[in-house]
């Protein structure tokens, strides 16, 4: 959703601040897809830059953690129990399931319990670049669909209309999702769009009739 709403966000207000400073249809339809382009891989490389860096970080970890537990087993063994104990398991149990786990899978379950790291939710850095790329290139395209739609002269209000129309509706979806207030997700993130192209409307249309 994050990807979604900044590409219908930043695509529509180009377009709105191209729009009010009288371009042709031509230009500003080349400025959206140019948008559209350069923020998806913006958040492509942002996405792949900050996941690999949570990449390297986990693999660090995982080699310490190798370390530790080949050169002090026990003390590792002991912080496993410490771990089940402090999540509500007695010295007995915990101690238990320690010897159990790391007998099964030591690195895996010091992973899991002590660093937090599980195959689910590794970082996968090409698969979370593809994700905000596309994310963001669905939500671009919502805009400009529609200023490829409508009459030349409209395609401020209606690029401003349709696109809050789209933003409210992914708020409410995502909202829904997680359970929170719909109407105040919905109220916040079509603010922040309006008031993102009222920005870029007065920018364009100042530069239009200083030109």
């Amino acid at each position: 959703m994050l990807g979604a709403n900044d590409g219908i966000v930043s695509t529509a207000s180009l377009l709105v601040g191209v729009a009010a400073a009288e371009a042709s249809r031509g230009s500003i339809m080349v400025a959206g897809v140019a948008g559209l382009v350069a923020g998806a891989m913006s958040m492509a490389a942002g996405e792949y830059v900050s996941v690999s860096s949570q990449a390297d970080t986990e693999r660090a970890d995982l080699a310490k953690e190798r370390l530790e537990l080949a050169t002090t087993p026990q003390a590792e063994l002991e912080e496993l129990t410490r771990i089940y104990i402090q999540r509500g398991l007695d010295a007995a149990l915990a101690k238990q399931v320690a010897q159990q786990l790391t007998k099964h899978d030591a690195l895996g379950a010091h992973a899991r319990d002590e660093l937090g790291i599980s195959e689910a939710l590794s970082a996968r850095p090409v698969q979370a670049a593809l994700a905000s790329a596309s994310t963001f290139a669905v939500g671009a395209a919502l805009p400009l669909l529609a200023a490829f739609l409508c009459p030349e002269k409209q395609i401020v209000p209606i690029v401003s209309l349709t696109s809050l129309g789209f933003l409210a509706l992914l708020g409410g979806i995502s909202a829904g999702a997680g359970g929170a207030p719909i109407l105040r997700a919905v109220v916040r993130v079509t603010f922040w769009g309006a008031l993102a192209m009222a920005a870029t409307a007065g920018i364009g249309a100042l530069f239009g009739v200083s030109a």
